[in-house]
């Protein structure tokens, strides 16, 4: 499969002001699949909508809530971004963050596991978007990506439930955290995901939401980093330009915080947002993005203590070199 050159095709940044009314949000590049937002100027819960819950359905990365339904929020996913009412992602003179994946705009039954599921894939990007009912044991559930999944998030919204953050990035083996709250990482007894399915024991009737992410070069990167507890930080290479960066101790309880090339322009990058906290933006524990990585500016044991284990996600902002061998550039 061909590298992907244009990583804004399936992933990117949208900031935006609120307006208290409607309005149309353009310059995400694609009809999104899955939003995550995040007011920026105020204290105020993240909010995740997906197109296979619908436009409507919310959940909040820093709660363990059951799945809300808001019809003023987004009114509609569309071309190239998505519309808004006069909801609580659109309040008058609030600065907001919205970050967007692709998924197939549109979803497919899947079959591969032990019970049926209905997935979003994006197999070029290596994204998809899997909801399923439980049954009450052990099951496995088509992610429909053809490769294995190095995430797996998992969220129960027909109830109160903790989001599920399964990872293999740290040592291979399948480890998990939780999103909506600081817990260091934890060993599972439940399989490592394989090319078509990942494994899950599950309360019956429940229904349950999956995001699903397996590397792509020069897109994603999954991984895991020693932190040097100096200013002058840890390098991590990703083999591009990050363009969104999220980032969590493993062996301590710490907040996961969540950067971008949209918020600051120039590094040092430091406009902190945390997933599993409603605080409004916040400065000072910074990375720079680099053409081929980014690089820790802080001593902070949030994101690079002394001999600490981290795990981070990426998207790209642009492949170290293209396969049309233009190289990225630097800041």
């Amino acid at each position: 499969m061909a590298q992907i050159n244009k990583s804004t095709d399936y992933f990117n940044t949208v900031l935006y002001t609120g307006n208290g009314s409607t309005q149309s949000i353009t310059g995400v590049g694609f009809q999104p699949d899955w939003s995550w937002f995040k007011v920026r100027s105020e204290i105020g819960s993240h909010r995740l909508v997906d197109a296979v819950r619908g436009n409507t359905k919310y959940l909040f990365s820093n709660g363990d809530d059951a799945e809300a339904t808001v019809t003023t929020n987004v009114t509609s996913f569309d071309s190239d971004g998505f519309s808004l009412g006069n909801g609580s992602v659109n309040e008058n003179t609030r600065t907001y963050a919205s970050w967007n994946w692709l998924g197939a705009n549109g979803t497919a039954s899947n079959t591969d596991g032990s019970i049926t599921s209905t997935v979003s894939a994006n197999t070029t990007s290596g994204f998809s978007i899997v909801k399923w009912t439980g049954t009450g044991s052990s099951e496995t559930i088509g992610h429909g990506l053809g490769v294995a999944p190095k995430v797996v998030i998992v969220k129960r919204y027909s109830a109160v439930a903790d989001w599920v953050y399964y990872t293999t990035a740290i040592d291979g083996s399948l480890d998990y955290l939780f999103l909506n709250t600081t817990a260091a990482k934890a060993d599972t007894s439940v399989s490592v995901p394989t090319s078509t399915v990942f494994s899950k024991s599950d309360t019956n009737n429940e229904t349950q939401i999956a995001y699903c992410f397996a590397e792509k070069k020069g897109f994603s990167k999954f991984g895991s980093y020693t932190g040097n507890g100096n200013a002058d930080g840890t390098f991590v290479y990703t083999g591009f330009k990050p363009a969104w960066v999220m980032r969590k101790r493993t062996d301590g309880a710490n907040q996961w915080g969540m950067n971008d090339n949209k918020r600051n322009t120039f590094n040092i990058t430091e406009e902190l947002l945390s997933a599993n906290l409603s605080n409004a933006a916040s400065n000072g524990t910074g990375i720079d993005i680099l053409s081929n990585g980014f690089k820790m500016r802080t001593d902070s044991g949030l994101h690079n203590a002394l001999g600490g284990t981290y795990i981070y996600m990426a998207f790209a902002e642009s492949p170290l070199v293209g396969t049309n061998n233009i190289p990225a550039t630097a800041r």
